[in-house]
């Protein structure tokens, strides 16, 4: 066969640039810096890391059996889209143990918490839409709405003598009846700010007054330092009817040590689910069988770990911020939720450049405080999830570092 025989390739329309590109809402995301400076970190010797949220415990035992044991018994089709029953009705009764009555018929499980986020944004936000969001926060909240095309105006919390707090006026004036959603985080990450049953009330009535949906982050409420042993932070759940305009999110991976297994659910109008299920189709189809036993197994056994994880925590917290408030410089208030301190310290007002060079020239891993927006500037992020020892020593480096930057600088 000649060459002039084959088939010839149809000549490219270059009105079109050729380079393949996702497309702009996707392209103008912001890339996690926290990710940005444990990429920095890998491969390093000796490197300190307390840059990511989560323990450094293990899942215990009894929930990894209960996976172990679904396994066994063949646990691996697919399930309902909203979870399987026992474990909806399991989270309705420890929802309605905590925050009163709530049937099964408003729970859904999810493939994580973040998931939770991203399928409760899409049930109610569109293009062109306008949400709100209190900052500094994780990026997921920020950026999810952006994904489906949303505007996203952020209300920063105010740093002072009392630690992080809100601007409640100016968060009323910023929900304007033009807003389609406000996304809230309490105990919030990173600054562990919590928000007030007051606050909470008086958002939800003018929310009420507007149409205006919201979706609560509540994954750290189990990590609440402020009230009795075994209280949780204030909750939307606590004040709200189950079929009015709120989708409240939660995760196992925090109060039971279960970060890798990205189990978490939805509590949401009743009205929503059947169109809930099929996002849930459409995203992940469901959670794992042998998950969701594993989710049964924390709440039904689980009550206990958490209180002492919770006790642990304060301990870790307090110690914390007693180490790092004798270091010259450094400005730490101790937050009444979540896992983390939210500090201040010479070089902070550039946070990625001063955490890379931490990573670099002390092994030690933090969050920039950037990462969270810029209302996060000028702070970094630590998370206390671990054993005291391992805090001093990260400390111990801090100064170090700080030393020698200030015998540079004479």
């Amino acid at each position: 066969m000649r060459d002039t025989d084959l088939p010839q390739s149809p000549i490219p329309d270059t009105s079109f640039p050729l380079t393949a590109h996702a497309r702009d809402a996707v392209r103008s995301l912001r890339p996690s810096q926290i990710r940005e400076v444990a990429n920095a970190g890998f491969g390093l010797p000796d490197v300190l890391p307390f840059w990511f949220g989560e323990s450094d415990r293990v899942t215990p035992t009894f929930i990894r059996d209960a996976a172990s044991a679904a396994l066994a018994l063949g646990a691996t089709f697919y399930t309902h889209n909203l979870g399987i029953a026992p474990l909806r009705d399991t989270l309705a009764r420890y929802v309605s143990a905590l925050h009163g009555a709530t049937s099964a018929d408003h729970v859904a499980v999810t493939s994580a918490g973040v998931n939770a986020l991203m399928l409760a944004a899409q049930l109610v936000v569109g293009a062109g839409d306008r949400v709100v969001a209190v900052t500094p926060l994780w990026p997921n909240l920020v950026e999810i709405p952006k994904i489906l095309g949303a505007h996203v105006d952020t209300v920063p919390l105010v740093y002072g003598a009392g630690g992080w707090q809100l601007d409640l006026q100016r968060l009323l004036a910023a929900l304007t009846p033009d807003t389609k959603l406000l996304m809230i985080n309490s105990p919030n990450n990173p600054t562990g700010w919590v928000m007030t049953r007051d606050e909470q009330r008086a958002v939800l009535e003018h929310c009420r007054r507007h149409g205006i949906w919201i979706v609560a982050d509540e994954v750290y409420e189990r990590l609440y330092y402020a009230g009795a042993a075994g209280e949780t932070a204030p909750s939307f759940l606590d004040l709200a009817a189950r079929d009015e305009r709120v989708i409240c999110v939660n995760s196992f991976s925090k109060a039971w040590l279960m970060t890798g297994w990205r189990l978490g659910w939805i509590v949401a109008p009743a009205a929503l689910m059947d169109d809930l299920g099929k996002l849930v189709e459409y995203n992940t189809s469901c959670s794992p069988a042998f998950v969701q036993q594993a989710g049964i197994a924390a709440l039904e056994q689980g009550e206990a770990l958490t209180r002492e994880l919770v006790g642990d925590l304060r301990a870790s917290r307090d110690h914390l911020v007693r180490s790092l408030s004798a270091v010259p410089g450094v400005d730490v208030k101790a937050p009444p939720g979540a896992m983390y301190v939210f500090f201040s310290l010479p070089g902070a007002s550039r946070s990625l450049e001063l955490c890379k060079a931490l990573v670099r020239d002390a092994r030690l891993g933090l969050a920039p405080g950037s990462a969270f927006g810029t209302e996060g500037e000028g702070f970094v992020r630590w998370c206390y999830a671990c054993d005291p020892a391992r805090l001093d020593a990260g400390v111990e480096r801090l100064q170090a570092w700080l030393e020698r930057q200030g015998a540079g600088q004479s």
